[in-house]
């Protein structure tokens, strides 16, 4: 079928979008969302609804700003494809090749060799999951935490395994943060505006927040709804505990984190991810598109079933064994500030769902609903 959908298809997937958008704000389970669905190029379905400070009863607008958590990883990723076409780093260039002394071990005392390739693809033996005694920023809290500090605790802590065996998902793009810094000369913020945000036009995406009054408040789940976030927030996430600090968004001393550290717009993240599915232009080369588009641990097995991984994000191996609709090869990752987002290249498809609620918006019924609702 060429041209448009049927207006038909289009006023159903409508309809199902709004009311399970609806839904989520009636209960309260999500406090404010926006959501974009584009659909060869063009913007096929665009929604903000609820609040962007309930108490204050500001609500969500189509350029509201929130806290990106893991959205920045997609961003930092490309950046570093873009030096790696500039000739300014390898993929398989060792770690220390750029960080000297970032030089973690393995539980027997050996020091294996980690590449460039092996942080792009969560494969280093890093991890997220570290004890509290080992000090760690997840790029989600400890304002005032620098990036050499943060890098020596990293180093400090054993790997979870040899670099390559096995996939995990980690700091490792915290750490490419500060290898890209190294390598550059330049810091992580200059790296992503002059090879990423600049050349795409994506005004509202940058590292600290400089425009404060679009910035969502930031919400953690409640019962019987959420509940604004303190200065230092503890939220439970498939059984392990998240720490926030939503005031390290305005805080220039804290580290910029490759894993966690952007905020942004909807809008901004759809015009990236739109750039990278229709081939990389005008940040990337094809090639370095198919190294996002592409599984690059086919033989190993990472934590969702039926996904593989590829320099970038998550990538659909068996919409059936990982239990979602959409197109083998599907791109899809979130941010645990509450956002969930997929491409499916097949169908020339990009869907943005950001929320200002953690957890609910990202790993919860609202975006598999919504995911749902766009396949119908």
């Amino acid at each position: 079928m060429h041209g448009h959908p049927s207006p038909t298809l289009d006023q159903a997937r409508t309809g199902r979008l709004d009311a399970v958008i609806d839904a989520a704000i009636a209960e309260e389970r999500i406090v404010g969302t926006v959501v974009l669905v584009a659909e060869a190029g063009e913007i096929v379905y665009r929604r903000a609804a609820g609040h962007a400070d309930r108490e204050a009863g500001v609500p969500v607008a189509e350029d509201t700003i929130f806290r990106l958590a893991s959205v920045t990883k997609p961003m930092v990723a490309a950046a570093a494809l873009a030096l790696v076409e500039a000739g300014q780093l390898r993929l398989d260039d060792p770690v220390t090749r750029h960080l000297p002394a970032f030089r973690p071990k393995l539980a027997d005392g050996s020091e294996p060799v980690i590449t460039v390739r092996h942080l792009l693809s969560h494969t280093a033996g890093l991890r997220y999951d570290y004890d509290d005694a080992a000090d760690i920023s997840s790029g989600l809290d400890r304002p005032g935490r620098g990036m050499a500090e943060n890098l020596e605790k990293i180093a400090a802590q054993p790997l979870a395994f040899a670099p390559g065996s096995a996939w995990r998902y980690s700091m490792a793009i915290d750490v490419l943060g500060g290898l890209m810094e190294r390598a550059t000369g330049k810091s992580l913020p200059e790296i992503v505006a002059e090879r990423v945000t600049g050349p795409l036009g994506m005004a509202d995406t940058e590292f600290v927040a400089g425009k404060p009054h679009r910035l969502a408040t930031a919400y953690a789940d409640g019962e019987p709804r959420p509940v604004r976030m303190g200065e230092i927030q503890r939220v439970c996430h498939n059984g392990w505990w998240l720490t926030f600090a939503p005031q390290r968004a305005f805080d220039p001393t804290a580290f910029p984190s490759g894993g966690a550290g952007m905020v942004g717009t909807a809008g901004d993240f759809l015009t990236f991810l739109e750039a990278v599915r229709s081939g990389g232009a005008p940040i990337l080369s094809p090639g370095s598109q198919r190294l996002l588009s592409e599984d690059a641990v086919a033989d190993l097995d990472i934590e969702d079933p039926g996904c593989g991984f590829s320099l970038g994000w998550s990538i659909l191996r068996d919409p059936a064994i990982a239990g979602l609709p959409g197109s083998p090869g599907c791109w899809q990752w979130g941010g645990v500030y509450g956002h969930s987002w997929f491409v499916d290249p097949a169908r020339r498809l990009s869907v943005v769902m950001f929320t200002n609620t953690a957890v609910a918006g990202v790993g919860g019924a609202y975006p598999e609903a919504l995911r749902a609702a766009v396949y119908g």
